[in-house]
Parts: structure tokens; C-alpha cells; sequence
């Protein structure tokens, strides 16, 4: 039997709402965030990406979470307009013919945008990674090249280093600069879905962490399609409750935003413990 570990995008707080929930399942039952972090798969998808490396780290979930209460941080904070940027992205998609042509439609936005300097940025993301290699784990980190809209499933065979693995999976378009990898840019794996839940194809048991509200549509991505695709797999979701989008507030880009998503994603963890007990054991 393998299991696999999904984690979803949901920006700066997200990274902290996730680290939460994994938390919360240990507090109620201590072995339980360990056995989940061990899975024998683990999808990172952008915030998710970032998650994925510290977890696979061999640094202790304590500490992962203890750092998201501090204040304390290298993120950069970024004013974001949440409405005016994802009217921005419906306007460059109307008439997309396709996944992939929206796909490239998403990378010409971020490749045209004026953003923070790309080695500020890959600092920032640098910052995230305790350790700066990968792991000797099964872990997948999406993103999109921004060029050709085409799927990059980054591993550790891919030979590319883990930060600019995660940097890629992580650039938001027109928020963050893509990122260059040989003579290609990418862009956030979430522009192929937030959850790219398919990628664990194959596994028996699925949990898959995303940090909104279960009813709330994706907009690049099918959850529900996704999570058909790994039939027979059993599968458990966490999501968000309305006191985690509450702490996210009108912008989860900012690092602001970390030590409440944090305390949140560790009470809906708590609540989800005997359920993701009964999946994985």
C-alpha cells in the first residue's frame, strides 16, 4: 500500500496553513503528522511546493511551525489587488481555446509584467528552504513554461536545483517574475491546477491539504475531476473552514498573514486527525 501527500497552493499563508494542519494533526495524536510526512509520494504544487521541501527537510514540524509564528521573515510583502488581478486573468483567457493556450496565455501576462528584481525574489524563496537540497524522496513540484504553456513535473532527476524548483512552482503571474531554468521561464504550477492532485496517480491512499473552502471553485484545475482520476485510491481532503480564510484575509501574499493562518490550519488539523488516521493506517 502507498500513500501520498498533496498540497495545494494559497500563497505566503497557505505555506503557514499548511504547516498548521500538519501540526494540528500531531497535536492530536502524536505519531500522525510523522506518518503523513513520510508518505511514500509527496505533490507540491507553489505554496505547497515550499511546504513539500521543508517537510521532506528532516527538520522537526515544531520547528517549521514555531518559524511561522515569528515575526520575523525574509518573504517579501506585495500589494496586492486579488479582484484586479483575476480580472486581469479572465481578460487574457477569453477565447482560450484550451488548457494549454490559457496556459501560455497566463506566461505571456507574467512574462510582460514589471515585477520585483528575480534575484531579490529567489532570495526570499531561498530563505524558505532549510535544507537546499533534494530530498532523497519521491517529490514532485509543478510549474508551466510561460512560453509554451507545456506541464514541468520538476524532481529531483530533473537536474535542477530544489530553489528554483520551488521558485517556479511559486511564480504567481504578474505578481512574481518568472523563473529561468536553462533557456526556459516558468511560471506557478498553478496555472496547471492548485492541487495537481493527478500527479499522484497510482497510490492507494491520498490526502490532499488545500487552503480554501471546500465548495470553492478552482480557477485553473478540477479538483473534483482530479480526485476521480485516482480511482480506486481512497482519498481524504482537507480544507479550509471560514476562520482560515478569515486569517488569510483580502491578500494571502502577505507574510503578515502567517502566524494567525498558522494557529488556524492547526485547529482544522486537530479536527481532522481521526479522519486521516483511519485513511493512512
Amino acid at each position: 500500500m502507498t500513500n501520498a501527500l498533496v498540497l495545494a497552493g494559497g500563497g505566503v499563508a497557505g505555506i503557514a496553513w499548511e504547516l498548521g494542519v500538519l501540526r494540528g494533526l500531531a497535536d492530536a495524536d502524536p505519531t500522525l503528522a510523522d506518518r503523513v510526512i513520510a508518505a511514500d509520494l509527496v505533490v507540491g504544487t507553489s505554496a505547497g511546493s515550499a511546504v513539500a521541501a521543508q517537510i521532506t527537510s528532516g527538520v522537526a514540524l515544531d520547528d517549521l511551525y514555531a518559524a511561522q509564528l515569528r515575526p520575523e521573515t525574509a518573504e517579501i510583502e506585495v500589494d496586492v489587488d486579488t479582484e484586479k488581478l483575476f480580472a486581469e486573468y479572465a481578460a487574457v483567457l477569453t477565447g482560450a481555446t484550451g488548457p494549454e493556450d490559457a496556459r501560455r496565455r497566463l506566461g505571456g501576462l507574467a512574462l510582460a509584467a514589471q515585477t520585483v528584481d528575480p534575484a531579490a525574489r529567489l532570495a526570499a524563496i531561498d530563505a524558505r528552504l532549510p535544507v537546499k537540497q533534494w530530498p532523497d524522496r519521491r517529490l514532485l513540484l509543478p510549474a508551466v513554461d510561460a512560453e509554451t504553456g507545456d506541464e514541468a513535473i520538476f524532481t529531483r532527476e530533473s537536474g535542477v536545483t530544489l530553489g528554483d524548483a520551488v521558485a517556479a512552482s511559486c511564480a504567481v503571474p504578474g505578481i512574481w517574475p518568472p523563473v529561468t531554468i536553462g533557456d526556459r521561464r516558468y511560471v506557478d504550477g498553478g496555472v496547471r491546477s492548485m492541487t495537481n492532485a493527478d500527479l499522484a496517480a497510482g497510490a492507494d491512499r491520498v490526502l490532499i491539504i488545500q487552503p480554501t473552502l471546500a465548495d470553492t471553485p478552482q480557477p485553473w484545475g478540477d479538483l473534483d475531476a482530479e480526485i476521480a482520476a485516482l480511482a480506486p485510491a481512497a482519498v481524504h481532503v482537507i480544507s479550509a473552514d471560514q476562520a482560515s480564510v478569515d486569517a488569510f484575509g483580502t491578500n494571502a501574499l502577505s507574510p503578515a498573514t502567517r502566524a494567525a493562518s498558522a494557529r488556524a490550519g492547526r485547529a482544522v488539523g486537530a479536527t481532522h486527525a481521526a479522519a486521516v488516521a483511519a485513511l493512512w493506517d
